[in-house]
This record gives C-alpha cells, sequence and structure tokens, in this order.
C-alpha cells in the first residue's frame, strides 16, 4: 500500500494544478461577465436604502422596487433628453469654432508659430538644431502604416462604443433583478453560515452592504453637486461650451479621490484654448474649482457620506490604486466600499477576537 503513496500524492497534486490553472482560466474568460454582475450587484447594493425607504412608508417590497427603478429611469431619461440636444449643438458649435480657426490661417504654419514659441519662451535653446531632429525622424514614419492603426484604431473604438451600450443595457437588466431579490439573496448567503454564528454574520452582512449602498448615493450626490454649480458657474463667466464641461465635472467626480481634481483640470484647460477660452476665463475656473474642491473635501463630502464607513487617506489610496490596477474604472469605484467592509469585519471580529486572548 505504501508503494502507492508516491503515486497518489503525486496524481493529487497534479489534478490540484490543473484544476488551479482551469479555475484561472475559466475567470479569464468570464471577466467581462463577471464584471457585469459585479457593476450590476453595486448599482443595486446603492438602490437598497432607497427601497428600504419606501418599505418603511408603507409600500410592500415589489412596489417599492418598482417605484425606485421608475424613478431612477425616469431621471436618466430626463437627463438625457434635457442634456443631450445641448450637447450636441455644442459640439457642433466646437467643431464650427475650429473650422473657423483653420479658415482664418490659424493652422496654416503650426511648425512655425511652434517653433517661435519656443524660441521666444527658450532663447538661449537651440531649438532649430533639436526640431532639424524632430524633422529626421518625422520622415523615417511610415506614413501608411500610421494611417493603417489609425483606421484600425477607428474601428476598434467604433467596436468598443457598440459594446459599451450592450454591455449596459445587460447591467441594467441585472440591476432591477437583483434589487428586486436583494432579501431573498442576502438569505441564502445567510443560511451558509452555521446557525451559533449566524445573527452576528446578518448583522456584519447588514453592515456592510448598508455602507455599501450608502457610498454609492454618496458618490453620485457628489457627482451631481458638481455637475450642476459647474454648469451655473460656467454659464455665468461665459466659458465655452458649459453644457458639455458641467457633464464631464460629473462624470470625473464618481471616480474617488482623484475624479474632482482630474474634471477641473479637464475644464481649465479647455477654457485656456485659444479662439475658445481666454486666459481670464480660465483662471476664473481655476480660482473657482480650488474653491470648490476644499469645501467638497472639508463640509460637503463629510456630511453626505456621514453614514458610510470612513476610510483613512492611506488606505484609500492603495484602494483605489489596487483596485484601478485589476478592473479599471470600476475596480476603483469599488474598492472604497470594499475597503470599508474590510475595515468593518477587521474593527468588530477581529480586533474583539485578539482581545479575548
Amino acid at each position: 500500500m505504501k508503494l502507492h503513496n508516491p503515486f497518489r500524492t503525486a496524481l493529487l497534486a497534479t489534478l490540484g494544478v490543473g484544476l488551479g490553472l482551469l479555475l484561472i482560466g475559466s475567470i479569464q474568460n468570464l471577466q467581462t461577465i463577471l464584471l457585469y454582475v459585479g457593476t450590476a450587484l453595486f448599482l443595486s447594493l446603492g438602490l437598497d436604502p432607497i427601497v428600504a425607504w419606501l418599505e418603511r412608508r408603507k409600500l410592500p417590497r415589489w412596489a417599492a422596487v418598482l417605484v425606485t427603478i421608475l424613478a431612477v429611469l425616469a431621471a436618466f431619461a430626463g437627463i438625457v433628453l434635457m442634456i443631450v440636444p445641448i450637447i450636441v449643438q455644442q459640439i457642433g458649435q466646437l467643431v464650427s469654432a475650429i473650422q473657423e480657426l483653420y479658415d482664418d490661417g490659424t493652422f496654416d504654419d503650426p511648425v512655425g508659430d511652434i517653433q517661435s514659441w519656443l524660441h521666444s519662451v527658450f532663447p538661449a535653446l537651440d531649438i532649430d538644431q533639436a526640431w532639424t531632429y524632430i524633422e529626421d525622424w518625422y520622415n523615417t514614419l511610415d506614413v501608411g502604416e500610421i494611417g493603417g492603426e489609425i483606421g484600425g484604431s477607428i474601428i476598434a473604438i467604433i467596436g468598443a462604443i457598440v459594446a459599451g451600450f450592450a454591455g449596459a443595457f445587460i447591467v441594467l437588466i441585472l440591476t432591477i433583478y437583483f434589487t428586486a431579490s436583494t432579501p431573498s439573496l442576502k438569505r441564502a448567503v445567510y443560511q451558509l453560515v452555521p446557525a451559533s454564528k449566524r445573527a452576528r454574520f446578518m448583522d456584519l452582512g447588514e453592515q456592510i452592504t448598508d455602507s455599501v449602498g450608502y457610498y454609492v448615493i454618496g458618490q453620485v450626490t457628489l457627482g451631481v453637486i458638481n455637475g450642476v454649480l459647474s454648469a451655473i458657474f460656467l454659464s455665468i463667466i461665459d466659458a465655452p461650451f458649459p453644457a458639455v464641461l458641467a457633464v464631464i465635472a460629473f462624470f470625473f467626480s464618481l471616480i474617488p479621490l482623484v475624479g474632482t481634481l482630474t474634471g477641473s483640470t479637464i475644464i481649465v484647460l479647455t477654457c485656456l484654448i485659444p479662439g475658445l477660452g481666454s486666459p481670464t476665463t480660465a483662471l476664473i475656473a481655476a480660482i473657482y474649482y480650488l474653491i470648490y474642491m476644499q469645501i467638497e473635501a472639508y463640509i460637503i463630502s463629510p456630511r453626505i457620506m456621514g453614514r458610510a464607513v470612513s476610510v483613512p487617506g492611506a488606505v484609500v489610496v492603495i484602494a483605489a490604486l489596487a483596485g484601478g490596477s485589476l478592473l479599471g474604472l470600476l475596480g476603483a469605484l469599488v474598492a472604497i466600499p470594499v475597503a470599508a467592509s474590510i475595515l468593518i469585519i477587521y474593527r468588530q471580529v477581529v480586533i474583539p477576537r485578539q482581545n479575548e486572548r
């Protein structure tokens, strides 16, 4: 019998490694589906506090879910119907402005303009020699190959847009399903825990899901506040295309930690484009966003995020970077509530057990 032990051990080890590789490969092949499911679950947890609030107003669960979903869809449709025509109009104005700049000869000799600007800013540098190197490098490029790459990139972008719309529809359907069946899903997970520890596990689970839900609602609220205030302020200072820039402010505000700063930088640089904005407009916008970011960080965000679990700044940075590296933008969004959930477990499970020893 002992003679078979080495063979049996090697066989089991080989099967274990094979199953591990098969599992990893399956996860890689299903990563898009898992991303859809994770996004829908994340959004459904964000809608769950609203559904719970409606249930406390004596509405049955199905009615609360229906009202919440219809309200979200109506708000989204209203925003689209209100904002999209303005954005399309302002994009058309942007294209017309660029065409006018082209007709006026602004782009007739961009190389000479850049050279003149470099000469004026860096008079001590040998700009002509550096530019000769750039021209030699440009002459070595294969224009046909670059054109083919650009064409392939355009096709890839169109395919990504189509896939994005299809993915958004799938996420919407899954979100409706998860929102409607959140209690049953929770019960199914809770029943996997031994009865002696089920009450404690349910308490932690409710805290985690509530924290994630309040985080999602809070982040969207911050985005709406930044978008609305940006639209009003940029219209007042006569910034170029305020509706488009306000949408940029809204979407970037959904990104934790660096979203508001990144969106504000894009807006200020847009206001600085010659022929579209002016240095004065860009300076006023920069001052406004510097003040707004301080107010958001110290006044608005703590009040809105008060019911979510607070996460230390260093943990926020590490979680956002790790989540972004693993799952891109969605990973950066999900990483903060995941970190908050881990902190809940650490504070209420790990530390008390260590204190009992």
